[in-house]
């Protein structure tokens, strides 16, 4: 099993523990997208408590990957999912953030 398959199938499960409902195939997707941010610990996950943080996702992933634009939802769409994940789990796995963002925006064919 090599190490992008060893962390597919540890965010595919981490997805079920959460009860996020999310594909695997899909997380697959998001995850092979992000490239080898997802072997680098800071990297690989999100911290909701940090504002800057947030904002580089809303505009590197939402807006410009995502082709958002720049509005009130985006800020909503991301507590959402901080919330959804769980304040208190400090393993916020961004290729799992990035997917329920592109889920939320319905926006899943970014990574057909």
């Amino acid at each position: 099993m090599s190490k992008l398959d060893e962390k597919i199938a540890h965010y595919t499960q981490t997805a079920k523990t959460l009860d996020l409902e999310l594909d695997e195939a899909f997380i697959a997707k998001v995850t092979a997208a992000l490239g080898p941010s997802i072997y680098n610990k800071d990297a690989e996950t999100v911290s909701c408590s940090d504002n800057s943080e947030l904002e580089t996702v809303k505009k590197n992933f939402l807006i410009k990957k995502l082709g958002l634009e720049n509005s009130v939802a985006l800020d909503d769409a991301i507590k959402k999912v901080c919330e959804t994940m769980g304040r208190s789990n400090r393993n916020k796995y961004r290729a799992l953030f990035y997917a329920l963002l592109a889920k939320e925006f319905n926006k899943e064919e970014v990574y057909a």
